[in-house]
Parts: C-alpha cells; structure tokens; sequence
C-alpha cells in the first residue's frame, strides 16, 4: 500500500472522528451517526489494503 493511500485513508478516519464530536458537542445524531460511518468506511478501506499488502508479500 502507498503512503498516498495510508494518508488518505487516516485523514478520513480524522474526519469521521471530528464529525463524531461535532454531532455530540452540538446532541446532533445524524452528524455523529455519520461521523461514526465515515470512520468505518475508512477501516474498511484500511483492512482491505493491508490484506492486498499480505498477498504482495
């Protein structure tokens, strides 16, 4: 897996986690609903690069 991808994929999850505490500061379920989505969506991504990186090897 590139570094580009890593980067990306950490800024997401970043993401997701500030959207998670905004949706929770301002008792906004959607927000933190979807913040927790974007993060998942990003270890999702994640899993599936270090498992492409597995069969490289």
């Amino acid at each position: 897996m590139g570094i580009a991808d890593k980067a990306k994929n950490a800024a997401e999850e970043a993401a997701g986690k500030a959207k998670e505490a905004t949706g929770r500061a301002t008792n906004d379920r959607s927000l933190e609903a979807e913040g927790q989505g974007d993060q998942s969506k990003a270890n999702v991504k994640q899993a599936g690069e270090n498992v492409k990186d597995a069969f490289r090897n």
